[in-house]
Protein backbone atom coordinates (compact mmCIF):
# COMPACT_ATOMS: atom_id res chain seq x y z
CA UNK A 1 0.00 0.00 0.00
CA UNK A 2 1.47 3.35 -0.99
CA UNK A 3 2.09 5.78 1.90
CA UNK A 4 -0.60 8.42 2.16
CA UNK A 5 -1.61 11.39 4.25
CA UNK A 6 -4.80 11.48 6.33
CA UNK A 7 -6.81 12.61 3.29
CA UNK A 8 -5.55 9.66 1.23
CA UNK A 9 -3.19 11.69 -0.95
CA UNK A 10 0.51 10.88 -1.41
CA UNK A 11 2.85 12.35 1.15
CA UNK A 12 4.42 15.78 0.68
CA UNK A 13 5.80 18.79 2.54
CA UNK A 14 3.79 19.87 5.59
CA UNK A 15 4.41 23.59 5.16
CA UNK A 16 1.26 25.76 5.16
CA UNK A 17 -0.25 26.28 1.70
CA UNK A 18 0.59 30.00 1.70
CA UNK A 19 4.25 29.25 2.38
CA UNK A 20 4.36 26.59 -0.33
CA UNK A 21 2.90 29.12 -2.77
CA UNK A 22 5.62 31.66 -1.97
CA UNK A 23 8.33 29.00 -2.30
CA UNK A 24 6.95 27.83 -5.67
CA UNK A 25 6.71 31.38 -6.99
CA UNK A 26 10.40 31.87 -6.26
CA UNK A 27 11.96 28.38 -6.50
CA UNK A 28 9.43 26.22 -8.38
CA UNK A 29 11.77 23.65 -10.05
CA UNK A 30 14.14 23.53 -7.06
CA UNK A 31 11.23 22.92 -4.67
CA UNK A 32 9.87 20.13 -6.88
CA UNK A 33 13.34 18.55 -7.14
CA UNK A 34 13.71 18.61 -3.35
CA UNK A 35 10.30 16.95 -2.94
CA UNK A 36 11.24 14.32 -5.51
CA UNK A 37 14.37 13.45 -3.53
CA UNK A 38 12.49 13.41 -0.22
CA UNK A 39 9.24 11.67 -1.13
CA UNK A 40 9.93 9.66 -4.28
CA UNK A 41 8.22 9.62 -7.66
CA UNK A 42 4.74 10.56 -6.41
CA UNK A 43 4.14 13.36 -3.90
CA UNK A 44 1.65 16.09 -3.02
CA UNK A 45 2.27 19.84 -2.98
CA UNK A 46 -0.40 22.13 -1.58
CA UNK A 47 -0.64 25.85 -2.15
CA UNK A 48 -3.34 28.44 -1.74
CA UNK A 49 -3.52 29.34 -5.45
CA UNK A 50 -3.62 25.94 -7.15
CA UNK A 51 -4.82 23.68 -4.33
CA UNK A 52 -3.70 20.06 -4.05
CA UNK A 53 -1.19 19.05 -6.71
CA UNK A 54 -0.11 15.42 -6.99
CA UNK A 55 3.24 15.41 -8.79
CA UNK A 56 4.15 12.42 -10.95
CA UNK A 57 7.72 11.49 -11.89
CA UNK A 58 6.92 7.91 -12.96
CA UNK A 59 6.47 7.36 -16.73
CA UNK A 60 3.79 4.68 -16.22
CA UNK A 61 1.73 7.03 -14.06
CA UNK A 62 2.24 9.81 -16.59
CA UNK A 63 0.97 7.50 -19.34
CA UNK A 64 -2.24 7.08 -17.32
CA UNK A 65 -2.70 10.85 -17.39
CA UNK A 66 -1.78 11.48 -21.02
CA UNK A 67 -3.87 8.57 -22.27
CA UNK A 68 -6.77 9.32 -19.93
CA UNK A 69 -10.24 10.47 -20.92
CA UNK A 70 -9.98 14.25 -21.52
CA UNK A 71 -13.46 14.63 -20.05
CA UNK A 72 -11.98 13.47 -16.74
CA UNK A 73 -8.46 14.91 -17.02
CA UNK A 74 -9.06 18.64 -17.56
CA UNK A 75 -5.96 20.46 -18.79
CA UNK A 76 -7.74 23.71 -19.61
CA UNK A 77 -8.99 24.03 -16.05
CA UNK A 78 -5.46 23.34 -14.79
CA UNK A 79 -4.21 26.20 -16.99
CA UNK A 80 -6.83 28.61 -15.68
CA UNK A 81 -4.14 30.67 -13.94
CA UNK A 82 -3.16 31.84 -17.45
CA UNK A 83 -6.67 33.02 -18.30
CA UNK A 84 -6.04 36.56 -17.11
CA UNK A 85 -3.53 36.97 -19.94
CA UNK A 86 -4.71 34.56 -22.62
CA UNK A 87 -8.46 35.09 -22.27
CA UNK A 88 -11.22 32.67 -21.34
CA UNK A 89 -11.57 31.18 -24.84
CA UNK A 90 -7.87 30.41 -25.40
CA UNK A 91 -7.22 26.89 -26.65
CA UNK A 92 -5.03 26.44 -23.55
CA UNK A 93 -7.77 27.13 -21.00
CA UNK A 94 -10.81 25.38 -22.50
CA UNK A 95 -11.76 21.70 -22.26
CA UNK A 96 -13.95 18.99 -23.79
CA UNK A 97 -15.72 19.63 -27.11
CA UNK A 98 -14.77 23.31 -27.21
CA UNK A 99 -11.10 22.43 -26.96
CA UNK A 100 -11.30 19.67 -29.52
CA UNK A 101 -12.99 21.94 -32.08
CA UNK A 102 -10.70 24.89 -31.43
CA UNK A 103 -7.61 22.72 -31.70
CA UNK A 104 -8.88 21.28 -34.98
CA UNK A 105 -9.29 24.78 -36.41
CA UNK A 106 -5.79 25.76 -35.35
CA UNK A 107 -3.94 22.73 -36.73
CA UNK A 108 -3.67 23.79 -40.38
CA UNK A 109 -0.84 26.35 -40.02
CA UNK A 110 1.21 23.82 -38.07
CA UNK A 111 1.05 20.91 -40.50
CA UNK A 112 4.49 19.82 -41.70
CA UNK A 113 4.08 21.20 -45.23
CA UNK A 114 2.85 24.55 -43.92
CA UNK A 115 5.82 24.83 -41.57
CA UNK A 116 8.25 23.88 -44.34
CA UNK A 117 6.96 26.78 -46.45
CA UNK A 118 8.04 29.17 -43.71
CA UNK A 119 11.62 27.84 -43.41
CA UNK A 120 13.30 30.37 -45.68
CA UNK A 121 11.55 33.29 -43.97
CA UNK A 122 12.67 31.98 -40.58
CA UNK A 123 16.26 31.86 -41.85
CA UNK A 124 16.03 35.38 -43.31
CA UNK A 125 14.66 36.80 -40.05
CA UNK A 126 17.41 35.08 -38.06
CA UNK A 127 20.17 36.26 -40.41
CA UNK A 128 19.01 39.87 -40.26
CA UNK A 129 18.99 39.84 -36.47
CA UNK A 130 22.36 38.07 -36.10
CA UNK A 131 24.00 40.71 -38.32
CA UNK A 132 23.43 43.25 -35.54
CA UNK A 133 24.96 41.23 -32.70
CA UNK A 134 27.91 42.85 -30.86
CA UNK A 135 31.38 41.42 -31.39
CA UNK A 136 34.06 40.98 -28.76
CA UNK A 137 32.00 41.56 -25.63
CA UNK A 138 29.57 39.37 -23.68
CA UNK A 139 25.85 40.01 -24.00
CA UNK A 140 22.64 38.20 -22.99
CA UNK A 141 21.39 36.31 -26.02
CA UNK A 142 17.85 35.70 -24.74
CA UNK A 143 16.61 39.16 -25.81
CA UNK A 144 18.06 38.52 -29.28
CA UNK A 145 16.44 35.11 -29.70
CA UNK A 146 13.23 36.66 -28.39
CA UNK A 147 13.36 39.28 -31.14
CA UNK A 148 13.84 36.53 -33.73
CA UNK A 149 11.02 34.29 -32.54
CA UNK A 150 8.65 37.23 -32.04
CA UNK A 151 9.27 38.39 -35.61
CA UNK A 152 8.69 34.84 -36.88
CA UNK A 153 5.37 34.63 -35.03
CA UNK A 154 4.24 38.10 -36.10
CA UNK A 155 4.97 37.47 -39.77
CA UNK A 156 4.27 33.78 -40.28
CA UNK A 157 1.50 33.04 -37.79
CA UNK A 158 -0.29 36.35 -37.31
CA UNK A 159 0.66 37.63 -40.76
CA UNK A 160 1.35 41.20 -39.62
CA UNK A 161 2.70 43.39 -42.42
CA UNK A 162 1.73 47.00 -41.65
CA UNK A 163 5.09 48.67 -40.71
CA UNK A 164 3.69 50.90 -37.96
CA UNK A 165 1.69 48.08 -36.38
CA UNK A 166 4.64 45.69 -36.60
CA UNK A 167 6.84 48.22 -34.83
CA UNK A 168 4.23 48.71 -32.11
CA UNK A 169 3.82 44.96 -31.61
CA UNK A 170 7.60 44.54 -31.41
CA UNK A 171 7.60 47.16 -28.68
CA UNK A 172 4.68 46.07 -26.53
CA UNK A 173 4.93 42.27 -26.64
CA UNK A 174 8.30 41.96 -24.83
CA UNK A 175 6.98 44.28 -22.11
CA UNK A 176 3.81 42.25 -21.80
CA UNK A 177 5.64 38.93 -21.67
CA UNK A 178 8.32 40.02 -19.19
CA UNK A 179 6.23 38.68 -16.35
CA UNK A 180 7.78 37.96 -12.99
CA UNK A 181 6.21 36.32 -9.93
CA UNK A 182 4.59 39.59 -8.79
CA UNK A 183 2.83 40.26 -12.10
CA UNK A 184 1.85 36.58 -12.25
CA UNK A 185 -0.49 37.17 -9.34
CA UNK A 186 -2.53 39.61 -11.44
CA UNK A 187 -2.69 37.15 -14.32
CA UNK A 188 -3.99 34.42 -12.02
CA UNK A 189 -6.40 36.93 -10.37
CA UNK A 190 -7.36 39.47 -13.08
CA UNK A 191 -9.28 41.63 -10.58
CA UNK A 192 -5.89 42.77 -9.28
CA UNK A 193 -5.13 44.48 -12.58
CA UNK A 194 -7.24 47.49 -11.53
CA UNK A 195 -4.92 48.15 -8.60
CA UNK A 196 -1.90 50.41 -8.71
CA UNK A 197 0.91 47.80 -8.55
CA UNK A 198 -0.45 46.02 -11.62
CA UNK A 199 -1.74 48.88 -13.77
CA UNK A 200 1.31 48.76 -16.02
CA UNK A 201 0.47 45.15 -16.87
CA UNK A 202 -3.11 46.22 -17.63
CA UNK A 203 -1.88 49.05 -19.91
CA UNK A 204 0.39 46.67 -21.82
CA UNK A 205 -2.48 44.21 -22.26
CA UNK A 206 -4.77 46.97 -23.52
CA UNK A 207 -2.18 48.13 -26.05
CA UNK A 208 -1.52 44.59 -27.33
CA UNK A 209 -5.28 44.02 -27.63
CA UNK A 210 -5.69 47.22 -29.65
CA UNK A 211 -3.03 46.07 -32.11
CA UNK A 212 -4.33 42.50 -32.38
CA UNK A 213 -7.91 43.65 -32.96
CA UNK A 214 -6.59 45.92 -35.73
CA UNK A 215 -4.92 42.89 -37.35
CA UNK A 216 -8.17 40.95 -37.09
CA UNK A 217 -10.18 43.76 -38.69
CA UNK A 218 -7.68 44.14 -41.51
CA UNK A 219 -7.67 40.42 -42.22
CA UNK A 220 -11.46 40.18 -42.24
CA UNK A 221 -11.56 42.99 -44.81
CA UNK A 222 -8.82 41.52 -47.03
CA UNK A 223 -10.35 40.59 -50.43
CA UNK A 224 -7.46 38.18 -51.01
CA UNK A 225 -7.74 36.39 -47.69
CA UNK A 226 -8.14 33.03 -49.42
CA UNK A 227 -4.59 33.35 -50.76
CA UNK A 228 -3.06 33.94 -47.34
CA UNK A 229 -1.28 31.20 -45.37
CA UNK A 230 -1.03 32.79 -41.92
CA UNK A 231 -2.88 31.27 -38.97
CA UNK A 232 -5.13 34.29 -38.49
CA UNK A 233 -6.42 34.10 -42.07
CA UNK A 234 -7.03 30.37 -41.75
CA UNK A 235 -8.96 30.83 -38.51
CA UNK A 236 -11.14 33.56 -40.01
CA UNK A 237 -11.94 31.38 -43.01
CA UNK A 238 -12.95 28.40 -40.88
CA UNK A 239 -16.43 27.61 -42.07
CA UNK A 240 -19.47 27.07 -39.88
CA UNK A 241 -17.69 27.61 -36.57
CA UNK A 242 -16.11 30.98 -37.24
CA UNK A 243 -14.72 32.66 -34.16
CA UNK A 244 -15.70 36.06 -32.83
CA UNK A 245 -13.10 38.82 -32.70
CA UNK A 246 -12.63 38.14 -28.97
CA UNK A 247 -12.08 34.43 -29.58
CA UNK A 248 -9.59 35.21 -32.35
CA UNK A 249 -7.75 37.63 -30.06
CA UNK A 250 -7.45 34.93 -27.40
CA UNK A 251 -5.91 32.48 -29.88
CA UNK A 252 -3.46 35.07 -31.21
CA UNK A 253 -2.20 36.06 -27.77
CA UNK A 254 -1.91 32.35 -26.96
CA UNK A 255 0.26 31.77 -30.03
CA UNK A 256 2.40 34.76 -29.12
CA UNK A 257 2.92 33.57 -25.56
CA UNK A 258 3.21 29.84 -26.19
CA UNK A 259 5.02 30.00 -29.52
CA UNK A 260 7.40 32.89 -29.05
CA UNK A 261 8.78 33.13 -25.52
CA UNK A 262 9.18 29.38 -25.08
CA UNK A 263 11.15 28.88 -28.32
CA UNK A 264 13.30 31.94 -27.63
CA UNK A 265 14.15 30.55 -24.20
CA UNK A 266 14.99 27.12 -25.64
CA UNK A 267 17.40 28.77 -28.10
CA UNK A 268 19.05 30.79 -25.34
CA UNK A 269 19.56 27.63 -23.30
CA UNK A 270 21.01 25.81 -26.33
CA UNK A 271 23.65 28.53 -26.80
CA UNK A 272 24.34 28.64 -23.05
CA UNK A 273 24.98 24.87 -23.14
CA UNK A 274 27.05 24.88 -26.36
CA UNK A 275 29.44 27.60 -25.19
CA UNK A 276 30.30 25.47 -22.14
CA UNK A 277 31.09 22.38 -24.21
CA UNK A 278 33.81 23.18 -26.80
CA UNK A 279 33.81 19.76 -28.48
CA UNK A 280 30.04 19.76 -28.91
CA UNK A 281 30.12 23.35 -30.17
CA UNK A 282 32.75 22.43 -32.79
CA UNK A 283 30.63 19.49 -33.90
CA UNK A 284 27.55 21.72 -34.04
CA UNK A 285 29.36 24.30 -36.20
CA UNK A 286 30.44 21.55 -38.61
CA UNK A 287 26.85 20.31 -38.75
CA UNK A 288 25.51 23.81 -39.45
CA UNK A 289 28.02 24.37 -42.24
CA UNK A 290 27.60 20.95 -43.83
CA UNK A 291 24.32 21.68 -45.58
CA UNK A 292 23.36 18.01 -45.50
CA UNK A 293 20.71 15.92 -43.78
CA UNK A 294 23.17 14.47 -41.24
CA UNK A 295 24.09 17.98 -40.14
CA UNK A 296 20.44 18.93 -39.76
CA UNK A 297 19.83 15.80 -37.73
CA UNK A 298 22.60 16.77 -35.32
CA UNK A 299 21.20 20.28 -34.90
CA UNK A 300 17.84 18.67 -34.22
CA UNK A 301 19.52 16.47 -31.58
CA UNK A 302 20.99 19.57 -29.93
CA UNK A 303 17.52 21.09 -29.70
CA UNK A 304 16.08 17.89 -28.22
CA UNK A 305 18.86 17.47 -25.67
CA UNK A 306 18.58 21.13 -24.67
CA UNK A 307 14.85 20.71 -24.04
CA UNK A 308 15.60 17.59 -22.02
CA UNK A 309 18.27 19.03 -19.74
CA UNK A 310 16.78 22.54 -19.61
CA UNK A 311 13.03 22.14 -20.22
CA UNK A 312 11.42 25.54 -20.69
CA UNK A 313 8.23 24.61 -18.83
CA UNK A 314 8.73 22.53 -15.66
CA UNK A 315 5.48 20.56 -15.68
CA UNK A 316 1.94 20.22 -17.02
CA UNK A 317 -1.29 19.68 -15.12
CA UNK A 318 -4.71 18.06 -15.32
CA UNK A 319 -7.57 18.61 -12.86
CA UNK A 320 -9.57 15.47 -12.14
CA UNK A 321 -13.31 15.72 -12.72
CA UNK A 322 -13.94 12.24 -11.27
CA UNK A 323 -12.04 9.98 -8.84
CA UNK A 324 -9.25 8.14 -10.66
CA UNK A 325 -6.61 5.60 -9.68
CA UNK A 326 -3.14 6.90 -10.55
CA UNK A 327 0.18 5.40 -9.42
CA UNK A 328 -1.54 3.21 -6.85
CA UNK A 329 -3.57 6.01 -5.27
CA UNK A 330 -7.31 6.59 -5.50
CA UNK A 331 -7.28 10.32 -6.16
CA UNK A 332 -10.48 12.33 -5.60
CA UNK A 333 -12.11 14.75 -8.02
CA UNK A 334 -10.73 18.27 -7.80
CA UNK A 335 -7.10 17.23 -7.34
CA UNK A 336 -4.58 18.38 -9.95
CA UNK A 337 -2.27 15.65 -11.25
CA UNK A 338 1.03 17.04 -12.49
CA UNK A 339 3.39 15.12 -14.81
CA UNK A 340 6.77 16.58 -13.85
CA UNK A 341 8.87 17.27 -16.92
CA UNK A 342 11.93 18.31 -14.94
CA UNK A 343 11.81 15.20 -12.73
CA UNK A 344 11.55 12.68 -15.55
CA UNK A 345 14.11 14.42 -17.75
CA UNK A 346 16.60 14.28 -14.85
CA UNK A 347 15.92 10.65 -13.90
CA UNK A 348 19.10 8.53 -14.21
CA UNK A 349 16.97 5.43 -14.77
CA UNK A 350 15.63 7.08 -17.93
CA UNK A 351 18.68 9.09 -19.02
CA UNK A 352 22.04 7.76 -17.80
CA UNK A 353 24.25 10.55 -16.48
CA UNK A 354 21.31 12.99 -16.75
CA UNK A 355 23.34 16.08 -15.81
CA UNK A 356 25.57 15.61 -18.85
CA UNK A 357 24.71 17.65 -21.94
CA UNK A 358 25.00 14.99 -24.64
CA UNK A 359 23.21 15.59 -27.97
CA UNK A 360 24.56 12.26 -29.28
CA UNK A 361 22.05 10.47 -27.04
CA UNK A 362 19.31 12.01 -29.20
CA UNK A 363 20.74 11.09 -32.61
CA UNK A 364 18.54 8.39 -34.09
CA UNK A 365 16.72 7.93 -30.77
CA UNK A 366 13.06 6.93 -30.61
CA UNK A 367 11.73 9.07 -27.81
CA UNK A 368 8.83 7.97 -25.63
CA UNK A 369 6.04 10.51 -25.08
CA UNK A 370 6.22 9.80 -21.34
CA UNK A 371 10.00 10.21 -20.94
CA UNK A 372 10.63 13.19 -23.27
CA UNK A 373 7.74 15.61 -23.18
CA UNK A 374 8.89 19.25 -23.16
CA UNK A 375 5.73 20.09 -25.14
CA UNK A 376 3.35 18.24 -22.83
CA UNK A 377 1.48 15.16 -23.96
CA UNK A 378 -1.72 13.41 -24.89
CA UNK A 379 -4.47 15.39 -26.57
CA UNK A 380 -2.96 18.57 -25.08
CA UNK A 381 0.51 18.25 -26.57
CA UNK A 382 1.51 21.66 -27.89
CA UNK A 383 0.10 21.96 -31.41
CA UNK A 384 3.11 24.11 -32.39
CA UNK A 385 5.71 21.54 -31.28
CA UNK A 386 6.80 20.75 -34.83
CA UNK A 387 6.94 24.46 -35.69
CA UNK A 388 9.11 25.12 -32.62
CA UNK A 389 11.55 22.29 -33.39
CA UNK A 390 11.98 23.43 -37.00
CA UNK A 391 12.48 27.02 -35.85
CA UNK A 392 15.07 26.03 -33.24
CA UNK A 393 16.99 24.02 -35.82
CA UNK A 394 16.95 26.79 -38.43
CA UNK A 395 17.91 29.59 -36.04
CA UNK A 396 20.71 27.52 -34.50
CA UNK A 397 22.01 26.76 -37.98
CA UNK A 398 22.06 30.43 -38.97
CA UNK A 399 23.79 31.48 -35.73
CA UNK A 400 26.50 28.84 -36.04
CA UNK A 401 27.05 29.57 -39.74
CA UNK A 402 27.30 33.33 -39.28
CA UNK A 403 29.23 33.96 -36.07
CA UNK A 404 32.10 32.35 -34.20
CA UNK A 405 31.21 31.90 -30.54
CA UNK A 406 33.69 32.00 -27.68
CA UNK A 407 33.58 29.16 -25.19
CA UNK A 408 33.65 29.68 -21.43
CA UNK A 409 34.66 27.78 -18.33
CA UNK A 410 32.13 29.64 -16.18
CA UNK A 411 29.54 27.50 -14.35
CA UNK A 412 26.24 26.98 -16.12
CA UNK A 413 23.64 29.65 -15.56
CA UNK A 414 21.00 28.97 -12.95
CA UNK A 415 17.35 29.05 -13.87
CA UNK A 416 15.07 32.02 -13.21
CA UNK A 417 11.31 31.63 -13.24
CA UNK A 418 9.44 34.01 -15.55
CA UNK A 419 5.77 33.25 -14.96
CA UNK A 420 5.72 29.55 -15.97
CA UNK A 421 8.93 29.59 -18.07
CA UNK A 422 12.40 28.70 -16.79
CA UNK A 423 14.89 31.13 -18.33
CA UNK A 424 18.69 31.45 -17.95
CA UNK A 425 19.25 33.66 -14.89
CA UNK A 426 21.68 35.95 -16.74
CA UNK A 427 19.87 35.82 -20.07
CA UNK A 428 22.24 33.29 -21.64
CA UNK A 429 25.48 35.29 -21.74
CA UNK A 430 27.53 34.63 -24.89
CA UNK A 431 30.40 36.34 -26.71
CA UNK A 432 30.74 36.55 -30.49
CA UNK A 433 34.45 36.29 -31.28
CA UNK A 434 34.16 36.96 -34.99
CA UNK A 435 31.66 37.30 -37.82
CA UNK A 436 31.89 34.79 -40.66
CA UNK A 437 31.43 35.53 -44.32
CA UNK A 438 28.35 33.67 -45.52
CA UNK A 439 26.71 33.79 -48.92
CA UNK A 440 22.98 33.17 -49.19
CA UNK A 441 20.56 31.67 -46.72
CA UNK A 442 18.36 28.98 -48.18
CA UNK A 443 16.75 26.14 -46.32
CA UNK A 444 18.81 23.04 -45.64
CA UNK A 445 17.63 19.48 -46.29
CA UNK A 446 14.66 18.29 -44.30
CA UNK A 447 15.05 16.11 -41.27
CA UNK A 448 12.84 12.98 -41.23
CA UNK A 449 9.40 13.68 -39.80
CA UNK A 450 9.99 11.47 -36.76
CA UNK A 451 12.44 14.04 -35.44
CA UNK A 452 9.92 16.86 -35.21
Amino acid sequence: MSPTTRDGLPRGPKLPGAIQLVVMMRWWPQFVAACRRRYGKVFTIRNTMMGEMVYLADPDAIKTVFAGDPRIFHAGEANSMLGGLLGDSSVLVVDDDVHRERRRLMMAPFHRDAVARQADLMADIAAENIAGWPVGRPFPVAPKTSQITLEVILRTVIGASDPARLAALRDVMPRLLSVGPWASLAIAKPSLQDRLPWRRLARNMAESDRLLYAEIAERRADPEIAERTDALAMLIQAGGTAMSDKELRDQLITLLVAGHDTTATGLAWALERLTRHPEILAKAVAAAESGDAAGEEYLDAIAKETLRIRPVVPDVGRILKEPVEVAGYRLPAGVMVVPSITSVHADPDVYPDPDKFDPDRMVGATLSPTTWFPFGGGNRRCLGAGFAMVEMRIVLREILRRVELSTTTEPGEKTKLKHVIMTPARGGQITVRAVKQVTGVGSAPEVPSASV
